[in-house]
């Protein structure tokens, strides 16, 4: 067996031990067991009722954000690689799915949301322990900490604990943020399109999953060092509503990193390498733009106002993107492209994704049209003189925006729109006297060397253990064959 192949193996073989160790720890006995062992002081849980319209809306927004990976994702990226390099992508995209999932119940989501310590969450979470529903004996009720909504059963002297976050359940929260986990790592296989050993992709993702997004997500939304308004938090913490750091900007210069370090594909700037179908990339950029509703909009995690007003600034930050991207390739190249409007649209949902959540719609059409003309700029001109293979543009399109985004943050956030509790009814951009542009900036710069430090490690370890990119054979051949037996079209 190669070694690639038993470091792989070995690899899935640890999570599924951990996997197996989970359904152990959360049998009814052990369980028992461990409530039995709390402090008979603690007072008894807070009841929460469940708000059926924000769970629905929750749920629905978690759909809606897995659809953006596949088949929006999936589809945006295959039909720009060439045809025999179709399924490899569609492949990273579709594995992710599954493989990210796991590694967020078993692992992710505790290390993202777990406490509130200031650099990484703890094992409050592990293995869905206190998320998932519990059924409590009377006596072991007072025992039970947190909010929670209990369900009683007529004729039974026991009641069903579920864990709350705020008005809806911890479940639903676990799943909807485990979404992001998916599709964070999955927009980075752009970069490293038509080269990477599928074995490097999956080693790389499950850690820097954990070693990257969890910390991240920690810091800003899980009580973390960069949350804003938090006790000690750097520069007062950081506004990101919806991932313009723990998405977009992680995964942008990460992408840059994979890029430079694996090398150009073969025949890059020799060679022609358009994309084999544009019909595909026009319809995934379609269902990214649908799916963005749940991303941004369900990132209010209720149905109210401020969801409301999340999903007018993400459709009008995308249509401006659109037009903005298009009409530059109009003015200087004479004709809009498919894929120009299709780039635009994406670079401005990116790009309003840390602002949904702060900024005034009307605004949103201005953001997603500076995030887009940024991104034209840096996919035509920086990549151009500096040459770097940044096969599908990630960090050109996602790390450009992401950082636009984060910084106008600090410009256009305003009271009006912000949820009173995390505004404090103080100024907060530039548009109404506010400062919070400090920590803006404090963040971006945070988020993008931190990625950049432990993607550049761990790019490192596992090329010295299996080898990140296909042999040169393997390459011309395209990685539909030769890493996964198949072929993407086939003409009987």
């Amino acid at each position: 067996m190669k070694p690639r192949r038993r470091i792989l193996g070995l690899g899935i073989f640890l999570l599924l031990v951990v996997t197996l160790s989970g359904w152990v720890l959360n049998s009814s006995a052990v369980a028992a067991d461990a409530m039995a062992a709390f402090d008979d002081s603690i007072a008894a849980p807070h009841e929460v009722d469940i708000d059926t319209g924000d769970n629905a809306w929750i749920l629905t927004s978690s759909a809606l954000v897995l659809m953006m990976t596949g088949p929006g994702l999936a589809l945006f990226y295959c039909g720009l690689v060439r045809k025999k390099n179709v399924l490899s992508v569609m492949m990273q995209c579709i594995f992710l799915m599954g493989v990210m999932a796991v590694v967020w119940a078993v692992l992710g989501y505790t290390l993202a949301f777990g406490g509130e310590e200031p650099w990484i969450g703890n094992l409050d979470y592990l293995l869905l322990n206190g998320v998932q529903g519990q059924w409590v004996e009377p006596s072991q009720l007072s025992q039970v900490q947190g909010d929670v909504h209990l369900i009683h059963c007529r004729g039974v002297d026991a009641v069903q604990v579920v864990p709350m976050a705020g008005s809806i359940p911890r479940l639903t929260h676990m799943l909807f943020q485990g979404m992001f986990f998916i599709i964070t790592p999955a927009l980075i296989c752009g970069a490293f399109a038509e080269r990477m050993k599928f074995s490097a992709m999956v080693l790389f993702m499950m850690l820097w999953g954990l070693l990257v997004y969890c910390p991240l997500c920690h810091w800003i939304w899980g009580g973390g060092c960069l949350t804003f308004g938090g006790e000690g938090a750097i520069a007062g913490g950081t506004l990101d509503f919806a991932g313009g750091a723990v998405v977009h900007i992680s995964s942008g210069v990460s992408a840059l990193i994979c890029a430079l370090l694996i090398g150009k594909r073969l025949g890059f700037g020799s060679e022609p390498m358009p994309p084999h179908n544009m019909t595909y990339t026009a319809i995934g950029a379609a269902l990214l733009w649908v799916g963005w509703f749940g991303f941004n909009g369900g990132s209010a995690l209720a149905a109210n106002s401020l969801a409301a007003s999340a999903f007018a600034v993400t459709h009008f930050g995308a249509a401006a993107g659109a037009i903005a991207w298009a009409g530059w390739e109009w003015i200087l190249r004479g004709k809009p492209s498919v894929l120009g409007a299709c780039s635009g649209l994406v670079a401005g949902l990116a790009g309003v994704t840390a602002t949904t959540g702060y900024v005034q719609p009307i605004h949103g059409i201005l953001i997603g049209a500076l995030c887009a003309s940024a991104c034209y700029y840096a996919c035509t001109v920086v990549k151009n003189k500096f040459g770097y293979d940044d096969s599908l543009d990630v960090f050109g399109v996602h790390g450009v925006s992401g950082i636009v985004g984060m910084t106008l943050v600090g410009v256009f956030a305003t009271r009006a729109v912000t949820d009173p509790a995390v505004s404090g009814g103080q100024p907060l951009g530039l548009i109404e006297g506010g400062s919070i542009i400090t920590g803006q900036l404090a963040t971006v710069a945070i988020a993008s060397v931190f990625s950049i430090a432990v993607t550049f490690v761990l790019l490192r370890i596992l090329d010295t253990l299996i080898g990140l990119r296909v042999s040169e054979k393997e390459e011309i051949e395209g990685l539909d064959f030769s890493e996964h037996g198949e072929e993407g079209y086939i003409l009987l």
